[in-house]
């Protein structure tokens, strides 16, 4: 590859990183679309399952990446559909838990299958030497963003097995 070829490419990474997610959340998007969870839902619950029960609505915000009123709205769709439940803080009233009920689970089991099928489409020809090396490609890129930020990030990587 030439110097200019290589800067070329090195000047579109960005853009086609950012493309390539946009496609397949829109995607993932148009699929669930039967299920009444749209992507700002299926991010809440996404979120609040790995960040566990209990936690706080402003955690969640914040894991999340949007504003504590923003959430609010969501989570107000959330409650009324019955798939999360929140409390009340007994040390701070203003405070409030977040819980993911039954029907939360089931929705977010709804939403694992279709994300699978999914995913398994948006890999196919690649193996999986080269998935493996897209997602360390993908941690660099994740961990340079987090030495250069000035706010913590909460991880949503997943810890790779152990051989």
């Amino acid at each position: 590859m030439s110097e200019t070829s290589a800067t070329v490419f090195h000047d579109q990474v960005g853009l086609r990183l950012a493309e390539s997610a946009r496609r397949w959340r829109q995607l993932l998007d148009e699929r669930l679309r039967d299920s009444g969870l749209s992507q700002a839902r299926w991010l809440a619950l996404l979120h609040l399952r790995r960040l566990g029960d209990g936690i706080a609505q402003i955690a969640l915000a914040q894991s999340i990446g949007i504003e504590g009123a923003s959430l609010v709205r969501i989570l107000d769709d959330l409650e009324a559909r019955r798939l999360v439940e929140r409390r009340t803080d007994p040390q701070d009233r203003r405070a409030k838990h977040l819980l993911l009920t039954a029907e939360g689970l089931l929705a977010l089991n709804e939403v694992d299958a279709i994300a699978r099928a999914l995913r398994r489409e948006m890999l196919a020809g690649l193996d999986q030497q080269q998935i493996t090396e897209f997602q360390d490609v993908l941690d660099r890129i994740l961990a340079n963003a987090d030495q250069l930020s000035t706010k913590p990030r909460h991880s949503s990587r997943i810890e790779k097995p152990q051989p």
